[in-house]
């Protein structure tokens, strides 16, 4: 290697090591429109060097927006984007670096996988050596070492989408952006590519992004969740902190609370509440500050469970049920037509009444305006 080609390799080494020592990322008010349509109001958010961040939410949330806006592949109507002291978000997306991994892999399928993961290298003039290097380290990350000489259609879908992962990331990017990497897996595969997702974001000490719409996902590989709405966010959290206690009914529902059961409180005390459903009145914690009479109670289907306790729970008719396991999950419909999703040990007859029940920690109670 020449004294040029050494000082270039060297130039770019330092640039991607250091490019990880930032310290965090910034979004100020960030507004995107389309036309008429405010797909992000003013979205402010901070994300510090090191964090799995997951952006969660259903369809048309805002999520895919935020990181498209992140990554420079949107420009924002609005606000601004900051990594530490720089404002990034007049810089074109090849400006900021970061690396990107798509739903649907877009790898090259006439290249090899080494040279799909180089891509990236020889697009920014990275001397061979170099790149040799880089791909080899990316390889072993993402245990392709064996596979490196293959096209990307000898691999099945988990390899490819490592593959994806490793020319995300063997540019040494300060973030890696992730859109729903894992929604074209089968549900095997979605729960090793998981594992491997987040063994990489270890291994490496970077910052990740990651947008879904699956809970689970979110919460088996988030340090911090941000859960967004019609272009809000609406919480921010630990997984811990948004499964257990989650501040809205949308956010209850994205973290299971399947049930949402209309009723009226007769009386709370202290942060706890009896709520009359159907002529039963069950306990629960208040979630927010009811404005009136009517709330809501939200129960995830694994704490609702038969009892045969005739002073507790509610009544219901079994609609449906169906084994999962070690465990039968059902749906049961009270005289007023409310719809109970429950979990049950042992085998219920269609048709049969049933009284269903939960422990108070794991009922909570919201006003009715919050739905």
């Amino acid at each position: 290697m020449n004294r040029a080609t050494s000082a270039r390799s060297t130039r770019a080494s330092r640039a991607g090591n250091g490019a990880r020592t930032f310290n965090e990322l910034r979004l100020e008010s960030v507004r995107r429109d389309f036309g008429t349509v405010n797909a992000l109001r003013d979205l402010t958010l901070t994300i510090q060097r090191g964090q799995f961040v997951a952006l969660l939410g259903p369809s048309g949330c805002g999520k895919s927006t935020a990181l498209n806006c992140i990554a420079g592949l949107l420009p924002v109507t609005g606000g601004s984007i900051w990594l530490d002291d720089k404002r990034i978000d007049t810089k074109r997306a090849e400006e900021r670096g970061f690396g990107m991994v798509f739903q649907n892999y877009a790898l090259f399928p006439h290249m090899t996988v080494a040279k799909n993961i180089g891509f990236g290298l020889r697009m920014r003039s990275v001397p061979s050596a170099e790149i040799e290097r880089r791909v080899g380290e990316a390889l072993r990350l993402v245990r392709l070492i064996e596979h490196a000489e293959k096209l990307p259609g000898q691999l099945s879908g988990g390899q490819q989408q490592r593959v994806a992962i490793a020319r995300a990331i063997v540019i040494e990017p300060p973030l890696v952006l992730m859109d729903e990497p894992l929604s074209n897996l089968d549900a095997k595969l979605r729960l090793e590519m998981r594992q491997e997702i987040r063994r990489i974001h270890a291994g490496l000490g970077s910052t990740t992004i990651y947008v879904t719409h699956d809970q689970e996902e979110a919460l088996s590989l988030a340090d911090r969740i941000v859960v967004l709405r019609d272009g809000m966010i609406r919480q921010v959290g630990t997984p811990a902190e948004l499964y257990g206690a989650p501040s809205h009914l949308d956010v209850a529902d994205f973290m299971g609370y399947r049930n949402r059961i209309a009723g009226k409180i007769v009386r709370d005390s202290q942060g706890r509440a009896y709520v009359e459903i159907d002529g039963a009145v069950i306990e629960g914690s208040l979630r927010s500050e009811p404005k009136g009479d009517h709330v809501i109670a939200a129960i995830r289907p694994d704490d609702l469970v038969p009892t045969r306790d005739v002073k507790q729970g509610i009544e219901a008719a079994i609609e449906a049920i169906e084994y999962r396991g070690r465990e039968f999950h059902g749906l049961a419909r009270t005289p007023a037509g409310a719809e109970l999703h429950f979990s049950s040990s042992v085998a219920l007859a269609i048709g049969a009444p049933v009284r269903l029940a939960a422990d108070p920690k794991q009922v909570l109670i919201f006003d009715a305006e919050d739905a």
